[in-house]
């Protein structure tokens, strides 16, 4: 991608205080773009902002629950008043509530569905109006091979997972005429937060599962990100990429 090739973009992306979400804000300021940081915590968010401002590009953050209907309505609607439009949406924002099925509480099952994927809803149709009066638009829902093959003690976050890829391949076809794409990315185990917590016999297992034999990084998902929000991936839609060294192939 040339370096500036998203100057003048607007783009949200939730969950970019921290991991994946940080390493694509990152990339995307890189491509010219002006990021405006979304994350619950006021100060993540907004350090991943001035890091990008020290890098000498644009962004400004904004704290935001996602999992809140009324929180993101809210946003959203100071956002447009500034910006008029969002050019690019990364709803990559989510939370792990783990247990096996049998110990499942109903708040571990909503928290992940309400922050994983009913936030995917609430960014998307508050911000997918001004995208369809452009004529342009990029959506991306950040999924997982969780949500394509399932997990041991997941049963939530799969379930949220894979209903972002139902919920973009479903979009992608209402919005495709309007030159508007939306495409899912759905990494596999890559060294954040949440990964960091494993032990390392559980990594050593997950490894043997892996053909590249190695975690992915953060990077990695966030470049192939860039790439779905480039003008060299305008006639890719409604599709999940998998970046995941080649586990779920």
């Amino acid at each position: 991608m040339v370096k500036q090739e998203l100057s003048g973009k607007v783009c949200i992306v939730t969950g970019a205080g921290r991991g994946i979400g940080k390493a694509i804000a990152l990339s995307l300021a890189e491509a010219g773009g002006y990021i405006i940081c979304v994350s619950k915590s006021e100060e993540s968010c907004s350090a991943v902002a001035q890091d990008i401002q020290i890098r000498g590009y644009s962004a400004e953050h904004i704290a935001v629950d996602v999992s809140s209907l009324e929180a993101v309505s809210v946003a959203c609607k100071s956002i447009l008043g500034k910006h008029s439009t969002v050019d690019i949406l990364i709803n990559n924002a989510g939370i792990t509530r783990d247990n096996l099925m049998l110990r499942m509480s109903q708040q571990e099952w909503q928290e992940v569905l309400n922050t994983n994927l009913n936030s995917c809803f609430y960014w998307t149709k508050n911000l997918l109006h001004p995208m369809i009066k452009k004529r342009w638009g990029r959506i991306i829902n950040m999924a997982s091979i969780v949500g394509l093959v399932g997990n041991f003690g997941q049963a939530n976050y799969a379930a949220a997972k894979a209903g972002i890829i139902g919920f973009t391949k479903s979009i992608a076809r209402e919005v495709a005429s309007r030159g508007i794409t939306a495409n899912a990315v759905a990494p596999g185990f890559i060294q954040t937060d949440m990964t960091s917590k494993l032990g390392e016999n559980i990594v050593a297992e997950l490894l043997k599962n892996i053909p590249m034999k190695e975690l992915g990084m953060p990077n990695d998902v966030a470049e192939t990100v860039k790439f779905l929000c480039s003008q060299g991936a305008r006639y890719i839609t409604g599709h999940v990429i998998n970046v995941d060294g080649g586990m779920a192939m």
